[in-house]
């Protein structure tokens, strides 16, 4: 009697992408630290950030794997594009928080999901089935409620605040597609985490080089990119931001997308707010009212909605014909 199972390399994609979502929601804790104790400028910030990482994965891979430092040069374009959109991402992501506020922004750049949804059906082709649309819907919902969206002056974006973080939505959404082709055109995901982080620093750099910060949150004079000087706390706190949890939720995160369509990936990755909240229960003494709660069993049960689904559809695609198990 044939009995239908969970096929291994979807079950292994979607641990992959919660195991990166914890990885990511701790980000949140590190920024919180730094921006509060040594008023780090936002893309200060984020540029020691991706150069940490960097300077954490040539060692690494030197050390474990030299092949993954390797890159066949056709790639390079490619690559230098997909860097641009991640530092696109974080620009617009640090302006969204800036314009909006932290709770607008996190419900604005979580638009990524059904971004990421259209544009993976438009240009890779995924399935959009209703269990697929359902889960977005619970997702985006889930994260507005967890990010206290229904609290009186949250929302007070205007239209250019609005539509900065619906950009950094749909930068993210881009970021997941790429990651998607990246794995498509047969690079390793951690090669690519690697050159992708290090053009995104370079178009950062470049940015806060810029003379009088055009950006909020960028350098007013290019000595504020040694922002933390003499604090050498501050520094190995911003080296620990990348290069553990940046290192991991995004590497992981980029796994996951050789593995999942990246639709799929992108909205299991929505657990971060609720892992988040966790985090910042268990370290900060924060706790969730009941709306945040029903926010978090919404993110969570889109999660289960799609996991079903994919899952049913995974087994109807391996299961054999009735010939061949008709004896």
């Amino acid at each position: 009697m044939h009995q239908h199972k969970a096929h291994p390399s979807q079950t292994r994609g979607f641990l992959i992408a919660l195991v990166a979502a914890v990885f990511l929601s701790t980000t949140a804790i590190f920024i919180r630290y730094l921006t509060q104790t040594y008023h780090v400028p936002a893309l200060v910030l984020a540029l020691w950030r991706d150069i940490f990482v960097v300077l954490t994965l040539v060692p690494a891979f030197a050390v474990i794997k030299p092949s993954l430092l390797r890159l066949p040069a056709r790639h390079l374009p490619y690559l230098a594009v997909y860097g641009f959109v991640l530092a696109f991402f974080n620009a617009f992501w640090t302006l969204s928080v800036s314009l909006n506020g932290a709770a607008v922004a996190t419900v604005l750049v979580y638009s990524s999901g059904a971004f990421t949804a259209i544009l993976g059906r438009i240009f890779l082709k995924e399935k959009l089935g209703w269990a697929k649309l359902t889960a977005v819907v619970m997702a985006i919902t889930g994260c507005a409620l967890v990010a206290g969206i229904l609290e009186l002056g949250s929302w007070q974006g205007n239209l250019a605040g609005v539509a900065t973080g619906i950009l950094g939505g749909l930068a993210y959404a881009l970021y997941s597609l790429m990651g998607r082709t990246a794995s498509q055109r047969g690079l390793d995901s951690w090669t690519t985490l690697l050159y992708v982080f290090a053009f995104a620093a370079l178009f950062l750099l470049l940015v806060d080089l810029l003379p009088g910060a055009p950006l909020p949150g960028s350098c007013h004079v290019p000595a504020e990119i040694f922002w933390l000087k003499a604090a050498w706390l501050g520094w190995i706190i911003l080296f620990l931001l990348g290069a553990i949890p940046t290192v991991m939720g995004f590497g992981l995160y980029l796994v996951s997308l050789s593995i999942l369509p990246s639709s799929v990936a992108n909205l299991v990755v929505t657990t971060e707010p609720v892992f988040t909240a966790i985090t910042a229960y268990v370290l900060l003494g924060e706790r969730l009212t009941a709306v945040q709660l029903a926010g978090a069993a919404l993110i969570l049960g889109g999660v289960v909605v799609l996991r079903m689904f994919e899952g049913r559809g995974e087994r109807g695609r391996a299961a054999p014909s009735p010939q061949a198990i008709r004896k």
